[in-house]
């Protein structure tokens, strides 16, 4: 069944062409991982919600699974962010009720305990989520996907990673009724994918908050230390300005520091912008002698974390023949011949948990955002896809495909060009999907912009509330971590208001 907000939820920011003014008790900006399980909570808590969200509600009714339609319909410039640096790495990020949450993969680890000490020993940041994960992961439906769903991509892998020994098993996601449609970055069809757009928001409705669609905030207004308004553009080019006594910036990781230092808030510690992390990745390629048809199934079902202890996951990535096309290393009748092989080719994807740290700063109102991988990470991505390629070559792959400048394709189980490659940043085709920690949660007001509990240091009734939050890179994806910050920072507030 096709869920629709109802009608009353949502004010179309497009409509708005003059000034217009709300009163609340909250303010949230943003509808993503964090904006959307804050709402939801605070509403239920009884507090006046109002959601501002420059994006617009996408029903999945109306999702062709076609990837140059929606990429730009559900995408920020098309999925087209790229970082400055050596390499330059695509980083999409969405843009609708839902955010990136809508056209992620889905998959949902939480915070590995050793990261969580890490933020203890080093940050004072010392969350108990235990609580949280549970509460986030029955909303959103967790559930490790089943075999037959995982599609014939990840039993290739599964088989090759089995027969060398190496731990790994299938993900898991939040969907329900999930037919394997493969195009979960590019949004469920199906509407299989419980995205907080279809999950928090629903419930955040439903006690009441209301939602303003194609709203960009611009400025957070304080008097005395103290917040007083949350003011956007609209759509329709009109100003709206939301009077409330709390406000939970949930921008993202890249346009949260944006809207804070309009704002002139956050700057005290020097932090903000800074220490972003990534968590980059890329795809290594198998042509087989059988045909698997690797967009069919779960395109992200099964991983390998043989090697995570050194910060390297291997993880399932597949998509329908344009993705491909796109992403699929050589050029000219070299890059023609694969894709008439795309029925027979595996992917895989390596992610690494990077040591680089880069900033994000305005340019012309938009985030500028300047990352250089580190050579060690460079020489991580080269052991990843060494790793990978013994599977490959131990599953049966005929030919393995890596996306580094200068290794050949291999054959006949020989890795030897790849290990003995001189692999620099600049060698490496990359994407990225994490980011993180551009307004980190700390003890120390010296070190970080939020406290342990994501008040902004400094400012009353200012909280943040995305990835911007989590200090460190987590070697996972990080929806679940931002989901059950999100709800932790909403029970504190109403807890609070309650005193």
């Amino acid at each position: 069944m096709v869920r629709q907000p109802p009608a009353e939820a949502i004010l179309a920011g497009a409509e708005i062409r003059a000034g217009r003014t709300l009163e609340v008790d909250v303010c949230v900006i943003g509808s993503g991982a964090g904006g959307a399980p804050a709402a939801k909570e605070l509403a239920e808590g009884g507090l006046r919600v109002a959601v501002l969200e420059e994006g617009v509600w996408e029903s999945s009714a109306t999702f062709t699974a076609r990837p140059r339609e929606m990429t730009s319909r559900l995408y920020r410039d098309a999925g087209q962010t790229v970082t400055v640096g050596d390499p330059p790495i695509v980083l999409p990020l969405g843009r609708a009720i839902g955010g990136t949450t809508l056209v992620n993969s889905g998959t949902c680890f939480r915070t590995p305990p050793k990261v969580l000490a890490k933020w203890r020993d080093e940050l004072g940041f010392a969350p108990d989520l235990e609580a949280a994960f549970a509460r986030v992961e029955e909303i959103v439906g967790v559930a490790e996907v089943p075999a037959e769903l995982a599609g014939d991509n990840a039993a290739f892998v599964r088989a090759g990673a089995e027969r060398l020994g190496l731990s790994g098993g299938f993900l898991r996601r939040n969907a329900r009724g999930c037919v394997g449609s493969g195009v979960c970055a590019f949004g469920c069809p199906s509407g299989a994918k419980q995205h907080v757009g279809v999950t928090y928001m629903p419930l955040a409705w439903e006690a009441g908050a209301l939602t303003v669609t194609g709203a960009r905030a611009e400025r957070i207004v304080t008097r005395g230390g103290r917040i007083e308004a949350v003011t956007a553009r609209t759509a329709g080019g009109g100003a709206l300005t939301v009077r409330c006594a709390h406000a939970i910036v949930a921008c993202g990781t890249l346009l949260t520091p944006l809207l804070l230092r309009r704002s002139g808030l956050g700057t005290a510690s020097g932090q903000l912008g800074r220490n972003l992390s990534i968590h980059p990745a890329s795809a290594a390629r198998a042509v087989l002698d059988h045909e698997i048809d690797p967009w069919r199934g779960v395109p992200q079902s099964y991983y390998v974390d043989q090697l995570s202890d050194d910060g390297i996951m291997l993880e399932g990535i597949s998509g329908p023949p344009d993705q491909s096309a796109m992403s699929t290393p050589r050029a000219g009748d070299e890059h023609r011949e694969l894709m008439l092989a795309a029925k027979r080719t595996a992917t895989f994807g390596v992610m690494v948990s990077d040591t680089a740290r880069g900033t994000v700063r305005s340019l012309a109102g938009r985030p500028l955002v300047r990352y250089d991988l580190h050579a060690d990470d460079a020489r991580r991505f080269q052991r990843g896809f060494t790793a990978l390629a013994e599977i490959f070559f131990a599953a049966g792959a005929r030919q393995v495909i890596v996306p580094i400048a200068g290794v050949p394709t291999l054959t006949d189980g020989d890795v030897t060009p790849l290990v003995n490659a001189i692999v620099k940043p600049r060698h490496l085709s990359l994407m990225a999907f994490h980011p993180l920690g551009t307004a980190r949660a700390g003890g120390d007001p010296r070190r970080s912009v939020v406290d342990p509990d994501l008040r902004l240091h400094g400012v009353e009734g200012v909280h943040v509330a995305d990835g911007s939050v989590v200090p460190t890179s987590l070697g996972v994806n990080p929806q679940i971590t931002i989901m059950a910050l999100a709800t932790r920072l909403a029970k504190h507030l109403l807890d609070n208001a309650r005193a």
